[in-house]
């Protein structure tokens, strides 16, 4: 520093410093400095370089200070706009003021929230379908399935085991009860998942989970893991169950095999005794009504001909009465014509001198003979 600065520095002297070989405690001294009867006439001398700093302020922010106060001004803008946020469509938005939730926006668009740290929008897709795999995992990638033992085998009704795989679609209902209702969401339906699935398996048969009550399985598991949600006010809503394997564990397929070739065996039993009663059943019908037919029809004709009988043998009784000798004779010719009718006759002519027996042609056997042999042919 050259002479000129330091006579310059030395003209214009501290206003807060104290005078020369002064100290702190000479203030009240009659010496100099403060004392009680007022200041020193030295003190005096020191106001205009107060002044001066005073202007020097002055001048700075009449100056500079303007950029100032308009930095401050723009960072205060900049803060309140940062609470301005945009809702898209399928989206929710959750306001939070200090960390308790204070209203949501399901509605597309803008929104405006106090800047942080004050309040703060939480927003969140509410209509994809977001999915959780029971009992595999494949990366998105079917080819690649790895199986997991620990959560697809279980115990059905029938005390078998199945090795099946599951997928649960879900999403998002109620984006506030989602946030702050439970804890770790996705792993806590996962764990509803597989009890409901465990469940379910546990009430159904090994044949029905394997074949084709596979869909009404799915849709109980569905309702069942809904249920328990719901009872959870988790905001989940679960769109769909997925079966996508169900199988009998190696290790007990040798068994279900046999079991299931008996009861296909049963089937066939059943089926076959089904036939035959089928057949069987009618013709046995139609036998016993046919039987109560000819019953019908014979007590018809046995009682129609004892009526008949009886009316004859009346009518008889009466020409008796009234002609015994003419009613005899009619009688006996009548018998003896019946009883000729089917005798063999020969006749014996003794008046012209015959001596012995000549055979006599009967042409009714003869025709009647024809008759037989002709039927037979047929």
């Amino acid at each position: 520093m050259s002479g000129n600065d330091n006579q310059k520095d030395s003209g214009k002297r501290n206003p807060w410093s104290l005078p020369n070989n002064q100290g702190p405690d000479d203030r009240d001294s009659p010496k100099g400095g403060w004392s009680p009867r007022g200041p020193r006439q030295d003190d005096q001398n020191d106001l205009p370089d107060f002044q001066d700093f005073l202007n020097q302020i002055r001048g700075i922010f009449s100056g500079g200070g303007q950029v100032v106060l308009l930095l401050i001004a723009l960072l205060a803008i900049l803060w309140l706009g940062s609470g301005i946020y945009r809702v898209q469509p399928g989206e929710n938005a959750v306001i939070k003021r200090f960390g308790a939730v204070m209203r949501a926006q399901v509605q597309p668009g803008l929104g405006y929230h106090l800047p942080w740290p004050i309040e703060s929008a939480t927003k969140l897709n509410v209509m994809i379908d977001r999915r959780i795999q029971i009992g595999f995992s494949d990366n998105g990638v079917s080819s690649s399935r790895n199986d997991n033992p620990a959560e697809s085998l279980m115990l059905t009704a029938d005390a078998n085991i199945v090795d099946i795989d599951v997928v649960v679609l879900w999403n998002i209902a109620e984006a506030q009860d989602y946030l702050f209702t439970i804890r770790g969401q996705e792993n806590t339906i996962k764990q509803v998942s597989e009890s409901a699935i465990r469940e379910v398996v546990g009430q159904t048969r090994l044949q029905s989970i394997i074949t084709d009550d596979r869909n009404n399985v799915a849709e109980r598991i569905r309702k069942t893991m809904q249920g328990v949600l719901d009872s959870y006010k988790s905001g989940v809503a679960i769109k769909q169950v997925l079966i996508l394997e169900a199988t009998v564990h190696p290790d007990v397929l040798e068994a279900y095999n046999d079991v299931a070739a008996a009861r296909q065996d049963a089937e066939r039993f059943q089926n076959e005794a089904t036939i035959y009663r089928n057949d069987i059943l009618p013709k046995a019908r139609g036998e016993a009504i046919k039987m109560e037919q000819d019953a019908e029809a014979y007590a018809s004709q046995a009682v129609s001909r004892a009526k008949g009988d009886a009316e004859r043998f009346t009518e008889t009784l009466d020409g008796y009465r009234s002609g015994k000798d003419v009613t005899r004779d009619r009688i006996y010719i009548d018998t003896m014509e019946e009883v000729l009718s089917n005798a063999n006759r020969l006749v014996i002519d003794q008046e012209g001198g015959g001596a012995g027996v000549l055979p006599y042609l009967s042409l009714d056997a003869i025709r009647k003979s024809q008759e037989t042999e002709g039927n037979l042919t047929r």
